[in-house]
């Protein structure tokens, strides 16, 4: 198994936002510590389920601020700067630096569609910016662009680019990297999230670890202790949740942040473009979430 540079089982933190749509950087303290103490060894903040297309550079530097110093040296901190500027990505690379992030989580520029060896130098741009070890994030679902097995390849032999998250549904594509690479490789759709890990995956970065963070890690814990069957059971009894938050038509963050609020964790309203998830979709996401965690 490859060395794990952020921790297994990484949560892609919602952003909690005040009823009047401010930073709420008390709820982000108070969310990152529950997470924490539910089994997140690491917390990936501004992702695209943090609402990074909508939050400014200043909020971002103090997001990560506010979590270092609720979680200390208790998990790591990966910070989300993906823009479709170069100069721009830098520039939140530092930033993140300098407000206490572990490490930095890049997409590809988006819509652009920058060709495969335009990506590479985007990549090898930002990863000479700090000294901060990066995660490819390989989405192109939301990119438009795949970081091809190829290009990921070419991209581990930089010292600082140490992991991958997975979201380009092409399995065969992440054994090939993981067969020669040292890259970690995590799981950025839950649904994979055993899949990866049983064939030298890491762990996963996941939206809805935010949810059911204890009962996401049990099923790498079951895996770890040699209970493959109860592994797989606990991925599988996760399935309708999973699939409910991710799979029903609204963006994750959206379904994230209706049940959280039920749940009363901190979350908040989301910001628009987004919009809140109709009451029908909510009592159906906490009846999935209670039948899961009642058994």
């Amino acid at each position: 198994m490859t060395t794990s540079p952020f921790g297994r089982t990484l949560c892609a933190m919602i952003t909690p936002f005040t009823e009047t749509g401010t930073l709420d950087l008390d709820g982000a303290q108070r969310l990152a510590i529950h997470l924490v103490a539910q089994g997140c060894d690491g917390l990936v903040l501004s992702g695209t389920t943090g609402e990074s297309p909508t939050t400014t550079d200043a909020e971002k530097s103090a997001l990560i601020a506010a979590v270092r110093e609720a979680v200390t040296d208790r998990a790591s901190i990966v910070a989300g700067i993906g823009t479709a500027d170069t100069r721009h990505t830098v520039a939140l690379a530092r930033e993140a630096e300098k407000a206490g992030a572990d490490g930095l989580l890049v997409i590809p520029p988006y819509y652009s569609r920058p060709p495969q060896d335009a990506i590479e130098a985007h990549f090898r741009e930002i990863a000479d910016a700090t000294e901060l070890p990066l995660m490819l994030y390989d989405i192109p679902i939301r990119t438009g662009t795949r970081v091809e097995p190829e290009t990921i390849l070419r991209l581990a032999e930089h010292p600082r680019i140490v992991a991958v998250k997975d979201c380009s549904y092409d399995f065969l594509g992440a054994q090939k990297v993981l067969a020669r690479t040292d890259l970690a490789y995590y799981a950025g759709c839950d649904e994979h999230n055993l899949a990866l890990y049983a064939v030298g995956g890491t762990g996963y970065v996941s939206t809805v670890a935010n949810a059911i963070p204890g009962h996401l890690r049990a099923v790498l814990d079951a895996f770890d202790a040699g209970d493959t069957t109860q592994a797989a059971r606990l991925q599988q009894r996760a399935t309708p949740l999973i699939e409910a938050i991710m799979s029903a038509g609204l963006p994750g963050t959206v379904t994230t942040k209706a049940l959280l609020t039920e749940l009363n964790l901190p979350a908040g309203p989301v910001r628009a473009p987004l919009r809140p998830a109709d009451r029908a979709t909510t009592d159906e996401l906490l009846s999935l979430h209670r039948t899961l965690t009642s058994t």
